[in-house]
């Protein structure tokens, strides 16, 4: 297998007409920012729509970076790629030449090609090593299986991962590593199938919330949602566009509660937590009024776009204000769901 993944393959970007149609790149000499890179899918359309404009590519996974090189060579200077977190975009924006932006694109989760390589960890399709981790540094899903307690173990599972029998994996994963450590992602996947029934004709595979939640905890996706939320708040211009594709609830609600709270709507972490006090000034009107979803003929050429959402939303000329607070609450663990559910 290669080494790195090759731009013109599998990975197909998701919503790719409808993200290039919400970023509204009829502006000459725009700058975008790509806040996730993957296979240059976004940012390559970006290009051909606004021909003399220029983007910011940014992704964590040092190998999208490594692979993007052609197409940022092909496009004359006009695409920078750039290694780091997306929730850091406004300040890596900055420091290769990009001050304000007109554009933010951002496609939240795990891309095609981090899924289909085995040795990266982050699927049960294949068999490899139980990694997930998207720079290839810090605490793998190994370390966390293996070390953390069966109360965080639920507590990931539960809340990232949406598992209803979240306290049941969490035992069958301290029974298992009793007798030795969880080391590959078959061993992790068999053992979550033992206590989680598949759902009668679904396709989904009992383990998929297990490794979601895990993905989600190893990366700190949610935490970095918001920061990268924030981010986009501050770099924008007036009328610049932010475009968020997400795929699941979590991401989503994220997404949504920060932009009607920008657009001047009151926000809440949860039915639990009491409405944020922090009446913001409207920094976003909205672009799209709702989530927009794939056609029928899209989920078809491509299933992985079936939970795909996109949101939108048109900066205005207000100062950014102080961040969310109650967004982070919806990034964490919330305190009242320790253990998940007892069953």
């Amino acid at each position: 297998m290669s080494g790195r993944p090759d731009l013109g393959a599998p990975h197909v970007p998701v919503l790719l007409d409808e993200v290039v149609q919400a970023l509204d790149l009829d502006r000459p000499g725009a700058a975008l920012v790509d806040g996730t890179f993957g296979a240059g899918g976004y940012s390559r359309a970006i290009l051909a729509a606004c021909p003399d404009g220029r983007v910011v590519a940014i992704d964590r996974d040092p190998t999208a970076i490594a692979a993007g090189r052609p197409l940022a060579d092909e496009s004359g200077g006009r695409l920078i790629l750039a290694e780091g977190r997306f929730g850091d975009l406004d300040a890596l924006a900055q420091a290769h030449g990009v001050p304000a932006a007109d554009g933010v694109v951002l496609d939240i989760g795990v891309s095609s090609m981090q899924l289909d390589r085995a040795e990266r960890g982050f699927s049960f399709r294949q068999d490899g090593p139980l990694d997930m981790r998207m720079e290839g540094r810090g605490t793998s899903a190994a370390d966390l299986v293996n070390e953390a307690s069966e109360a965080e173990l639920a507590d990931i599972v539960y809340h990232y991962g949406e598992e209803r029998r979240a306290r049941a994996v969490a035992r069958a994963i301290l029974e298992a590593r009793r007798k030795g450590p969880i080391e590959t992602t078959t061993a992790l996947a068999d053992l979550v199938a033992a206590v989680v029934r598949a759902e009668p004709g679904s396709p989904i595979h009992p383990a998929t919330r297990t490794f979601q939640g895990l993905r989600i905890a190893v990366n700190d996706e949610l935490g970095e949602l918001v920061r990268a939320l924030h981010a986009a708040e501050r770099l924008l211009r007036p009328g610049g566009r932010l475009v968020v594709v997400t795929f699941h609830s979590l991401e989503d609600r994220i997404v949504k509660q920060f932009l009607s709270a920008r657009s001047g709507r009151a926000v809440t972490a949860s039915r639990h937590l009491p409405m944020a006090a922090e009446p913001p000034p409207r920094s976003f009107t909205l672009v799209t009024k709702g989530p927009v979803g794939p056609t029928e003929a899209e989920c078809r050429a491509n299933p992985r776009a079936r939970s795909a959402k996109l949101r939108a939303g048109a900066r205005t000329d207000a100062p950014a204000p102080p961040p969310l607070s109650a967004l982070d609450a919806l990034a964490a663990l919330p305190a009242e769901r320790r253990g998940g559910p007892r069953r």
